[in-house]
């Protein structure tokens, strides 16, 4: 493990320090199952994530606790849903950068603000991959610029939605060399991989973890990763800042939101269960073998993180006069 990682997991384990000891859940108005929105399709990562963490949260509050998936327009359903649900601790909202805090601020008349929820606990964060399809015949990021410029044809891309990180992340690439980018919306990663084998697409902006088995079958080149550090998983993929594009560097975080207005006894009891599992064993496994970084901690650490956003996501929307409109 890299100094780098190594930090980084002593720093989630000092941050869910204080949440060591589950108290259990106090009392809610409803017996019912306890839900939690994934604002993504079933049977992907965020989906997988997304149960486990349901696993764990039942494991310890004593309540069963179910996923519910409403996928589509980069989190705006699932996050309508949970915005307009009852704020009594029976609804939850797996949520991260591109259906919180990029939407809210890109995004004009949406029917929620980020006001409209409540942070309750940071699990962790995560880069993306610049890759193409192996049979594109380019090996190196300075050679897909070339080969856009050569053929004078735009560069297509998946993405989640407009407005999600990978579609920002497009829009900022695209200016950044002066290469025309197109983004095409698809529900899950899996689809717009399917697209960008048999050509559809030229370029990838997905999680190294969504890769390894095109990467291992050689049909997909990662031509780089947009964090800090070189991945110990990907040795040999250099970064975006080694390659002389540090402020191309982005990473993307994923946490449980509430409904405003969630009582505070809730809140907390929800934050120390959800930090103990995200520093459980096999949850640390699966960030590790999923490409993520543990980066666990309570309501607190969210809300700075929010603010983070605001300041460096935002900056980048302000200076590039970024909004979406569709």
């Amino acid at each position: 493990m890299t100094r780098h990682l190594s930090r980084r997991l002593t720093l989630s384990l000092l941050a869910g320090a204080s949440f060591a000891m589950t108290q259990g859940l106090p009392a809610l108005a409803s017996d019912g199952p306890i839900t939690i929105i994934v604002p993504y399709a079933a049977g992907g990562i965020n989906d997988a994530f997304g149960r486990k963490i349901a696993d764990g949260l039942s494991r310890e509050i004593g309540r069963t606790v179910l996923v519910e998936n409403k996928p589509g327009a980069n989190g705006i359903l699932a996050a309508t849903h949970v915005a307009r649900a009852k704020n009594d601790g029976t609804t939850l909202f797996l949520t991260g950068t591109g259906p919180l805090s990029l939407n809210t601020m890109l995004r004009d008349n949406l029917p929620f603000t980020a006001e409209s929820f409540d942070p309750v606990a940071m699990m962790f964060d995560g880069v993306l991959t610049i890759s193409v399809p192996t049979a594109l015949g380019v090996s190196s990021l300075e050679e897909l610029i070339a080969h856009a410029r050569k053929t004078g044809r735009p560069l297509r891309y998946g993405t989640q939605g407009p407005g999600s990180v990978m579609d920002l992340y497009g829009r900022i690439f695209s200016q950044h060399f002066g290469v025309e980018m197109v983004p095409v919306a698809y529900k899950n990663n899996p689809s717009s991989l399917v697209d960008l084998l048999g050509g559809q697409l030229e370029v990838s902006f997905v999680s190294p973890m969504s890769l390894t088995e095109y990467a291992k079958a050689g049909t997909v080149k990662i031509l780089a990763l947009t964090g800090g550090a070189r991945d110990p998983k990907w040795p040999d993929i250099p970064t975006v800042g080694e390659l002389g594009h540090s402020n191309l560097e982005i990473s993307y975080w994923t946490a449980i939101h509430a409904p405003a207005g969630l009582p505070e006894d809730l809140k907390q009891a929800y934050a120390a269960a959800i930090v103990k599992t995200v520093n459980s064993p096999d949850f640390l496994e699966l960030l590790s073998n999923s490409g993520q970084y543990p980066k666990a901690g309570g309501p607190e650490v969210l809300a700075a993180q929010m603010q983070t956003d605001r300041e460096t996501w935002g900056a980048i929307i302000e200076k590039n006069n970024l909004r979406i409109r569709e």
